[in-house]
């Protein structure tokens, strides 16, 4: 067997043992280990250190510890607790309205936080009670919270697209660019999808009446526009902050993910919320999460070293120019591929492993790269509600009452699902859905 095909055996072992749950980064470094050591050698890892430095000076990835540190912080100054309290009063009224805030909510979330797991044990804890308690269909409740807390991972400022433009070599900046119109198009439909449930069958989504607290209907009307805006304020001034500075080249992502750490600690501050032991809490969950992307991002590079030095990324490339269909029939089988391998490792696996293959392939295709990583993004999006490995799903069960059965759960996140897979169609037959705010703001600032 020629050494290129060892290199293909290689990625199916290591994706083996990851589906036996085998640690990522360790999985990754011992597989590339034992492969380059015998078909090239131990003297061809002379080069891994340099790889190695070379992440760990990255300043892009720099902005992964701010942003993770901007999220567990607001997580813990009651923001999230605030705005729901509010929307719910806002959009309950409405019929499926308390669902549309939950949407409301997680977008909001997503473009402060970023965080799905803190977004959806959040959510769950404090939203799923009051949607059963107003009769929701439960399939429906706890699909919507488990749909809205994912929206960090497309919404920007996103550690996927992060780590997507690091791999990818895109920059972090335009790809948040790139990814505003494709989240805002999967807002719109989850919002859509709730008004029409509500509609046709209200008994799912009824409306709900809000106590008044006594008063004129006039002086309830401009409390309730108080809290409205005493809630957003604050979250809106950190999006404008930290998103606007990069989209108006004010400052590089890194630089204002430190703007947004320092704005979510203000915050903090103001709620009243910035002890010493949640700012510990913070530092050691930054910590934790942070040691664990970049030990994998490691491992990763050591594998992806063994497998181009074996002739692996020639050969995939070899396999690719002789599918049907050229550029599409690439995209089509590149799309596929991260959707089932969704269902079965995590973002980073896929992030670390397969994107560094695709990536090259699709850049001698003539494929536009930012548009390429946000279709990934988006995919990758749904491997947090699909079965049997989804993490939102799990998140929302360990938050969820016990009544919840996870049959429940699995059955509200399809038309979720099937939403995000018609966003990533769309997107993919119109590429103008991602490309017109980078190509808008380059003309604005003369580029």
């Amino acid at each position: 067997m020629e050494i290129e095909a060892w290199a293909l055996v290689m990625f199916g072992v290591a994706v083996a043992l990851l589906l036996l749950g085998f640690p990522v980064a360790f999985t990754l470094g011992a597989v590339a280990m034992a492969f380059g050591g015998i078909f090239l050698g131990l003297e061809f890892f002379d080069l891994l250190p340099l790889r190695i430095w070379g992440i760990m000076t990255n300043f892009t990835l720099l902005a992964v510890p701010l942003f993770v540190f901007m999220g567990v912080i607001l997580e813990k100054s009651g923001l999230a607790e605030d705005l729901l309290e509010t929307m719910g009063q806002l959009f309950g009224r409405v019929r499926g309205g308390l669902a549309i805030s939950i949407v409301v909510v997680g977008a909001l979330l997503a473009a402060t936080t970023g965080v799905v797991g803190a977004t959806v044990v959040t959510m769950g804890v404090i939203a799923l009670p009051a949607l059963l308690k107003h009769r929701y269909q439960p399939a429906l409740a706890t699909g919507t919270i488990a749909a809205a807390g994912t929206l960090g991972q497309i919404i920007p400022p996103s550690i996927v697209l992060i780590l997507l433009g690091d791999v990818m070599g895109v920059p972090v900046g335009r790809l948040f660019m790139a990814a505003v119109g494709p989240g805002l198009l999967l807002i719109a439909l989850f919002m859509l999808y709730i008004l029409l449930v509500a509609w046709l069958r209200p008994r799912l989504a009824p409306a709900v009446t809000v106590p008044s607290s006594g008063g004129r209907g006039e002086e309830d009307g401009a409390a309730l526009a108080r809290r409205v805006l005493l809630s957003l304020i604050p979250p809106l001034l950190l999006i404008v902050a930290v998103l606007g500075s990069i989209f108006f080249g004010i400052a590089s992502p890194t630089e204002s993910a430190a703007v947004g750490a320092l704005g979510a600690l203000a915050l903090a501050a103001l709620h009243r919320r910035l002890s010493l032991d949640h700012l510990r809490e913070a530092m050691r969950q930054t910590t934790r999460l942070t040691s664990m992307v970049f030990l994998i991002l490691i491992g990763a590079t050591a594998f992806g070293l063994v497998f181009k030095g074996m002739g692996g990324d020639m050969l995939v490339e070899d396999l690719v120019a002789e599918l049907p269909g050229g550029e599409w029939g690439f995209l089509a089988l590149s799309m596929l591929l991260i959707f089932v391998l969704g269902f079965f490792l995590d973002f980073l696996e896929i992030c670390f492993i397969v994107v560094p293959i695709l990536a090259p392939i699709a850049d001698y295709l003539g494929i536009d790269l930012l548009w390429f990583a946000v279709l990934i993004a988006m995919n990758l999006q749904t491997s947090f509600l699909t079965p049997p490995f989804g993490f939102s799903l799990f998140y929302l069960k360990a938050a969820a009452p016990p009544e919840i059965r996870i049959q429940q759960i699995y059955r509200g996140i399809i038309p979720f699902v099937i939403m995000q897979v018609l966003t990533l169609a769309v997107l993919m037959f119109w590429p103008e859905l991602a490309l017109w705010l980078p190509d808008l703001m380059d003309s604005l600032q003369g580029f």
